[in-house]
C-alpha cells in the first residue's frame, strides 16, 4: 500500500538528499501518481556528473541486495523485498526524465503522439525537433511543447485528462490546505486511544476549525460501541468541553451501523440530537448484490442519515469491496441530500477513484475524513486528498472544505 511505501521514500530521500553535488531528488513512478497500491520505487536525482550518488545508494542501511550499479543508474533490492531505483540525470533533461518516469504509459504514449503530430520527437532526455533539444528542464515545457497546460500527476491515467486540458477544463484539484475539519473522529469511548479534548486539540493544532466525534454504535461490541445512554450522555460532555475549548467547535455524530435490513443501529430519537449521522456496514459483506444494495438506499431513505462511511467497505489487499451498485447508489445520495466518504485510511482509501468521479459527474459531495483513532492519524488526511485528486475532484466537491456555518448548513437534509 502507498503508506507501507511512504515509510520506504521519506527516509531514504533525506538520506539521498544530503550526498555532496546532489541538487534535486524527486520520486517518480506510480507514487508520485498517488497509485492506491505501489510496487517499486523511481527515484530520479540531478546533481554533478561525478556526484557519489550511485555509491551512497548502495550503501544505504536497508539494501539486502545490489542488483545493479552503474555511474547514472542502480537497483537495489531493500530488506523488506522492495525495488528501488535510481538514475541521475542532467539537469537540461530532468522534466522530461521525470514526465517519462512518472507514466503513466498510456498518457505517456499519448503525449508523445502529440509531438509526433507536430514533427517533435519526446523521450526521457528532452522534446527534440531533429537533432536540436527544445525542452526537457521541466514537465511544465514538456506540455507546453505540444500545446498543452500542465497536468498534475495524479491525473495520468488517460481518462480523458489530455482532451480536458485541450479544452482548458482541468479540475482545480482539492489540496490538503482546502479541509477545514475532519468529519470521522474516534475517542477512547469506543475504539479510539484518546480523549475528545486531546483529539480537539489536535485538530486544532492542525489548523481545523471543527472536529466530528463519530465513535461506533452499540452494534459493534468488539470497538465498545455506544448506545443512547452513554451517547446522549457523549453529547453532554461535548457541550460542555464547546464552552470551554476555543478556536475549535466539536460536532456530535456517531458512527452508526447499518444493520442487514437497512435499518440504523440506533433510534431515531437520539440521532436526532446529533449534529449529523455517519452511516457503515460493518458485517454482511457477503451479501448479493440486489440485497446489499437495497440495504443501503434503505438506509438512505431515513431522513436522519448524513454521510456513508467507506462506501465498499474494501480493505485493500486483504478484502474485497462488497458487492453494489454504485451507480444507484450514488443517484440515491443525490435524490436524497446524503454524502459519500473518501476515507483517508491507507489500506481503505474508499471510495476508490473511478467512483469519486462518478459522484462528482453525478453532482454528489464527498467528505474527505480520517477516521482517526489517535490524534496522530489526522495527518492521513493527506492520503484521501490523494484519492480525491486521482478522481478528479475540486474544493467545491468536498463537503469540508467550507466553513462551519456552511457546512452545518449542508448538513441538514
Amino acid at each position: 500500500a502507498i503508506a507501507a511505501a511512504a515509510a520506504i521514500a521519506g527516509p531514504l530521500l533525506a538520506y539521498l538528499d544530503k550526498t555532496p553535488g546532489v541538487k534535486q531528488v524527486c520520486i517518480a513512478g506510480s507514487y508520485r501518481r498517488r497509485q492506491e497500491t505501489v510496487g517499486d520505487l523511481d527515484i530520479l536525482v540531478t546533481g554533478k556528473a561525478d556526484c557519489p550518488v550511485m555509491e551512497r545508494f548502495a550503501a544505504y542501511e536497508d539494501v539486502q541486495r545490489v542488483m545493479a550499479q552503474g555511474r547514472t543508474r542502480a537497483t537495489v533490492i531493500l530488506r523488506d523485498g522492495f525495488q528501488v531505483d535510481l538514475r541521475l540525470v542532467p539537469a537540461v533533461s530532468f522534466g522530461s526524465a521525470l514526465h517519462y518516469f512518472t507514466g503513466s504509459r498510456a498518457h505517456n504514449i499519448a503525449v508523445r503522439k502529440l509531438g509526433v503530430a507536430r514533427g517533435l520527437k519526446i523521450n526521457e532526455y528532452g522534446v527534440f525537433k531533429g537533432k536540436r533539444r527544445i525542452a526537457g528542464r521541466t514537465e511544465q515545457a514538456i506540455y507546453k511543447a505540444v500545446g498543452l497546460p500542465y497536468i498534475e500527476p495524479e491525473l495520468r491515467e488517460q481518462h480523458g485528462e489530455l482532451e480536458a486540458a485541450r479544452a482548458g477544463r482541468l479540475p482545480r484539484l482539492l489540496t490538503v490546505e482546502d479541509i477545514r475539519g475532519d468529519l470521522q473522529v474516534h475517542s477512547k469511548a469506543s475504539d479510539g486511544s484518546a480523549s475528545i479534548e486531546d483529539m480537539a486539540r489536535a485538530a486544532r493544532e492542525r489548523g481545523y476549525s471543527y472536529l466530528a466525534i463519530t465513535d461506533h454504535s452499540r452494534r459493534v461490541r468488539i470497538a465498545h460501541g455506544l448506545d443512547p445512554k452513554r451517547l446522549r450522555a457523549q453529547m453532554r460532555q461535548i457541550d460542555r468541553l464547546n464552552e470551554r475549548l476555543r478556536g475549535i467547535t466539536v460536532l456530535k455524530s456517531v458512527e452508526v451501523d447499518i444493520l442487514e435490513d437497512g435499518t440504523l443501529d440506533l433510534p431515531d430519537a437520539v440521532l436526532g440530537e446529533l449534529d449529523f449521522t455517519v452511516c457503515a456496514v460493518h458485517s454482511g459483506f457477503n451479501l448479493p448484490r440486489k440485497r446489499q444494495t437495497e440495504r443501503l438506499l434503505r438506509a438512505m431513505d431515513n431522513p436522519l442519515f448524513t454521510i456513508l462511511a467507506h462506501p465498499t467497505g474494501r480493505l485493500i489487499n486483504e478484502r474485497p469491496p462488497y458487492e453494489v451498485d454504485m451507480e444507484r447508489l450514488i443517484e440515491a445520495a443525490k435524490e436524497r441530500g446524503c454524502y459519500l466518504e473518501v476515507n483517508a485510511q491507507p489500506q481503505r482509501l474508499d471510495l476508490n477513484d473511478l467512483h469519486c468521479r462518478m459522484a462528482r459527474e453525478a453532482g454528489v459531495k464527498l467528505a474527505v475524513s480520517t477516521d482517526s483513532h489517535a490524534p496522530a492519524q489526522l495527518a492521513l488526511i493527506g492520503y484521501g486528498v490523494d484519492q480525491a485528486r486521482r478522481g478528479w475532484i475540486e474544493a467545491d466537491d468536498v463537503i469540508n472544505t467550507r466553513p462551519l456555518r456552511e457546512l452545518r448548513k449542508l448538513l441538514r437534509r
